[in-house]
């Protein structure tokens, strides 16, 4: 099963008060950045978010899932724990802030 264009339609709604928010199609499903970092997965219509001591602290009762097989575990938040707008967009602000800048990508060899 794949998001539904709605689904992504829909988060992106309940996020668009954060800056730097930008989606990319990935393996069928969807990465989330934040101030250029991959912060969130939407999979199968659900979000995962990456786990960091910043997040937990903001989860009354995290729940755990792997986006992917073969992912390390983030946090689980189905679409109907995204109606709380504001937490969902301090959650998602949290975690960018505690995830270092990705290393850049080294460019590809002429063959």
């Amino acid at each position: 099963m794949s998001t539904r264009a709605e689904t992504l339609d829909f988060l992106l709604d309940q996020i668009g008060a954060l800056p730097g928010v930008r989606t990319r199609r990935m393996f069928g499903e969807y990465c989330l950045y934040l101030d250029d970092k991959p912060t969130a997965f939407l999979c199968d219509d659900q979000l995962y978010v990456k786990i960091t001591e910043a997040g937990r602290a903001l989860l009354a009762r995290p729940v755990c899932g792997r986006p992917y097989p073969g992912a390390r575990d983030h946090f689980l938040l189905r679409p109907d724990e995204w109606e709380d707008r504001q937490a969902l967009c301090d959650l998602l602000a949290a975690t960018s802030r505690a995830l270092p800048m990705p290393r850049p990508r080294q460019p590809r060899r002429a063959r």
